[in-house]
């Protein structure tokens, strides 16, 4: 049996968006980050990426991390992918063209899209978006974001998903790197269709079950 090492907040939320898709059954091991515990290592720790148990798993102490027989896969926009093309049907490839396709928007979003996003994210989570300096910082990180999200903006035109005919695991790699933008007050404004795709994206039960398993998680 597949399983899947790691908590909804983190990015296990989108192997864990996948699953909740796909509809299959799993075994779901609740990872939490180390540096969220004050003594990661202490005895009665609950099983963390700096645990023993779980450093044999990933010794990289990273989540997400899923197993499926021998196969151990370690990079949640990877694993994603494997589990679509895998056990997903229609929200994997069909092809080799659509699996270049998706492989290469995964890579957009990894490249172009998340490090930057997170800044953002960050930034705001820290109350820094009040100082100049957060406010620099956000200014920096939107302009990086402004070429791969218009990118983005361009290849919706006429098409609801990222793959044109059907939501796969395309959009939710995408979706879920683009999520840490959605604080910043007017930068997805600027991309419609890129907005209304995210809401489309996020209206999916699947992806509302995950969100539920993600906020009923401490914070």
């Amino acid at each position: 049996m597949v399983t899947l090492y790691g908590v909804a907040r983190s990015r296990a939320s989108r192997p864990l968006w996948l699953l909740a898709e796909i509809g299959m059954d799993y075994r779901h091991e609740m990872v939490i980050q180390g540096y969220r515990l004050p003594d990661a290592k202490a005895a009665d720790a609950p099983l963390n990426t700096a645990s023993a148990a779980y450093l044999a798993v990933n010794p990289q102490g990273q989540i997400p991390c899923l197993t499926d027989g021998d196969l151990v896969l370690t990079e949640s926009l990877g694993i994603t992918l494997y589990l679509a093309k895998r056990y997903g049907g229609d929200l994997g490839p069909r092809d080799l063209a659509e699996d270049a396709l998706m492989v290469q928007w995964a890579l957009h979003a990894a490249t172009g899209i998340e490090g930057p996003a997170l800044e953002i994210m960050y930034v705001q989570a820290d109350g820094g978006a009040e100082t100049p300096e957060g406010q620099a910082a956000i200014s920096v990180a939107a302009e990086k974001l402004r070429r791969p999200l218009k990118r983005l903006e361009a290849h919706l035109a006429g098409r609801d998903w990222l793959m044109g005919d059907r939501f796969t695991a395309a959009d939710i790699n995408s979706a879920e790197c683009i999520r840490y933008v959605a604080g910043h007050p007017t930068l997805l404004g600027e991309f419609p269709r890129l907005k209304d795709w995210l809401a489309r994206c996020q209206a999916r039960p699947a992806f509302q079950a995950m969100w539920a398993m993600r906020m009923a998680e401490p914070a």
